[in-house]
């Protein structure tokens, strides 16, 4: 992707490195192709050029009445190969982000006098309904997934029976833990520790930090993990914890479909994904200790105030609690 994106921009991706992910980096990369692609079609001054010529001297002609326009055009637009895109709210968002960091970076290290993103208003994202699991939902979950293969018969058993203590465990630790899928996926075998009930997770910006976890996940991954030492992995993914039936890594998408198939048959009306786990833990560790900070810290939000925006407005029973708690005079 650089190769196709001016020259300056490989050293701001350099300087940014220690501080994000690589799927941050690459996510970047490509948006700000579409903004170099944008001037190319859209700036007259700008269309003799391919994207990779552009220099830190052309972005000091862009104002911005220009980033305005951008936002504009990514709404719906056409790809090079052609294909109408379209973006939501945080696609939009997303997009912006990665512009003004780049303006930032380059602002900050005086290769251009002034940054024109700071006059424009960042693209608003309206609040989405916080979607969970009800307790006798996560019930119904995790015994399903013990017990379907009783209803099952054929190729679509022998499947189940190949997978089901996978499976199991994957759910149990998402819901036990809260970790994110791609932390999930990213654990070795030797990133659990059955001794301290602990695993090794790397976080989002590169943090490496212990998540521990209770009997329950504790015997889940057990379980997974006598059959996972019986099992060849192929090369290159011998430490993997999770193993796909090719016995490599399992991919964060073979997760998203193997939650959105068992919780399907669980609720209909719930579109519940591996992040809606994470959810539906954050949401009962906030309700069993009322602790803000331990839910911000078990789930590594650098801000607690994202924390609270979902798990601090569950209801007014606690709000409740205040009415009675301090006693101003003894009877």
């Amino acid at each position: 992707v650089l190769k196709t994106l001016p020259t300056f921009v490989k050293d701001y991706f350099r300087a940014i490195e220690p501080s994000t992910s690589s799927k941050t980096r690459i996510s970047y990369a490509y948006d700000l192709r579409v903004f170099f692609n944008f001037l190319i079609e859209n700036n007259p001054q700008f269309r003799s050029i391919t994207t990779n010529q552009f220099t830190v001297h052309d972005l000091e002609r862009v104002d911005s009445m220009d980033i305005e326009e951008y936002l504009d055009y990514l709404k719906v637009y056409n790809s090079p190969d052609d294909k109408q895109i379209t973006n939501t709210e945080r696609g939009l968002a997303r997009k912006f982000s990665a512009l003004c960091s780049l303006y930032r970076y380059l602002y900050k290290h005086k290769f251009i006098t002034q940054n024109p993103t700071v006059f424009v208003d960042k693209p608003k994202i309206h609040d989405k309904a916080i979607i969970r699991l009800d307790v006798d939902e996560v019930v119904n979950l995790l015994d399903f997934v013990e017990t379907c293969g009783n209803q099952l018969t054929g190729q679509k058993k022998v499947y189940y029976e190949k997978t089901r203590t996978r499976d199991l465990a994957i759910l149990t630790l998402l819901l036990g833990t809260g970790i994110r899928v791609s932390e999930c996926v990213g654990l070795d075998l030797d990133d659990v520790d059955f001794k301290n009930n602990g695993i090794k997770i790397h976080r989002k910006g590169g943090a490496e930090v212990i998540v521990y976890f209770g009997e329950e996940v504790a015997k889940a991954l057990l379980d997974y993990v006598k059959q996972r030492i019986g099992i060849a992995a192929v090369e290159g993914h011998t430490n993997a914890l999770f193993l796909s039936l090719q016995n490599r890594r399992i991919t964060v998408r073979a997760v998203e479909n193997l939650v959105k198939k068992y919780s399907r048959l669980i609720t209909n009306l719930k579109n519940i994904t591996p992040h809606k786990l994470r959810s539906t833990y954050g949401t009962s560790l906030y309700q069993e200790t009322g602790d803000i900070y331990l839910v911000a810290d078990v789930l590594g939000h650098k801000d607690v105030n994202t924390t609270k925006k979902h798990y601090a407005a569950l209801g007014d029973d606690r709000r409740r609690q205040a009415a009675t708690a301090v006693i101003l005079r003894e009877k």
